[in-house]
């Protein structure tokens, strides 16, 4: 187990995908202890346990029937001796299955109660169904990706499951826990990824205030319509990223790329089709690691488009460890960092149930109802 800043932090989280789990995986990877609650038909699931499953890195398997008396009694009394308790139903299913706020808070009223949705606790749409992209789409985020005049693209699951939704259900859980501390009182977090999401705009909402942005994707200054940040192909078929928004970022791409254009100018919207026209001509007669080598160590801005595998490779990343192989598996190192409690990715995932009875017995959980 990590012996990051949260080391002494209990955590039960009942088992979901997605956000879910990825909220726990980051616990985990800061020191808490994370206990993950399955169902009975979750055992010998295709993908769960071995290196393989990074989302549940770090964690102990517990199989739990919250079908059933001894399992909701077993899960009580976890939630009782736990700081935080994570679960990802549709709201209401907590509560009818008997281990909703009001059951688990009144074991322990210090405990943190996060609650990971996509819609969130209430609303017209929450008791719907829906993934990341539906999420997303309804936020505004979806309708700004992609080139203009083009259909929105899919920015993976990066914005709405683990940006607005895992990410922000951490902030709350880290949040709560120092209320808790301070106060003697637990809460229930409501993490929806629609809010989450709505908050990573707040920027984009702002520049749409001040009218620096225009309601339309592929024409603003972060979405690709500006010629001096955007994508261009090589001559491999490669993809080089620019972004060379201040003027002395642009001057300088300007001169690696020897073209005849005013830098002064950078802001002439009426040069702006023309100047895209050079740079594509321009990136198309090189390679991109040709390209690479031509900017690196320079203040042009200029990257290559790696994929997952090779970004794992890069220099940089690799210095720093942030893409590790462990047990044979890419993944992500730990982040962030810390200099007092530093933090680690835990052990892979054990096969789902392999800890029941040690967990259940290092808890205390009553003998009589361990499965």
């Amino acid at each position: 187990m990590a012996a990051g800043p949260l080391a002494g932090c209990r955590v039960v989280e009942l088992g979901g995908i997605g956000p879910g789990p990825f909220a726990g995986m980051l616990l985990a990877d800061l020191g808490a202890e994370v206990v993950r609650v399955d169902r009975p038909a979750a055992t010998g699931e295709a993908g769960r346990g071995g290196p393989a499953d990074v989302l549940n890195r770090g964690k102990r398997s517990v199989v739990l029937d919250l079908k059933q008396p001894d399992g909701v009694a077993a899960l009580l009394g976890l939630a009782g001796r736990a700081d935080v308790l994570l679960e990802g139903f549709r709201p209401g299913v907590a509560e009818r299955l008997g281990i909703g706020p009001g059951e688990c808070l009144a074991r322990n009223p210090r405990l943190v109660y996060g609650r990971m949705t996509g819609w969130g606790q209430d609303g017209p749409l929450a008791a719907t169904a829906g993934h990341d992209l539906t999420y997303i789409a309804l936020t505004g985020a979806l309708g700004a990706v992609g080139a203009a005049g083009g259909p929105p693209q899919i920015p993976l699951n990066l914005v709405g499951d683990f940006g607005g939704g895992g990410c922000y259900l951490v902030i709350g859980v880290l949040a709560a826990l120092r209320a808790a501390e301070l106060s003697g009182r637990g809460q229930v977090v409501d993490a929806a990824i629609v809010d989450g999401t709505a908050h990573l705009l707040a920027s984009t909402f702002a520049k749409l205030a001040r009218g620096a942005w225009t309601d339309e994707r592929g024409v603003n200054q972060l979405d690709g319509g500006w010629p001096f940040y955007a994508v261009y192909e090589t001559k491999d078929g490669r993809h080089v990223a620019v972004g060379a928004l201040e003027p002395k970022f642009y001057r300088r791409l300007v001169e690696l790329l020897e073209l005849d254009v005013d830098p002064d100018r950078q802001h002439d919207r009426s040069r702006w089709p023309e100047l895209r026209r050079l740079l594509e001509k321009r990136f198309a007669e090189r390679t991109r690691d040709e390209w690479v080598t031509l900017f690196e160590g320079t203040d042009g801005c200029v990257a290559p488009v790696l994929s997952l595998a090779e970004a794992a490779g890069h220099p940089h990343l690799a210095a720093r460890g942030s893409v590790v192989v462990r047990d044979g598996v890419l993944q992500p190192a730990a982040a962030p960092r810390f200099s007092q409690t530093p933090s680690a990715p835990g052990a892979a995932a054990p096969a789902v149930g392999a800890d029941t009875r040690a967990v259940l017995t290092d808890w205390g959980i009553d003998e009589r109802i361990i499965p």
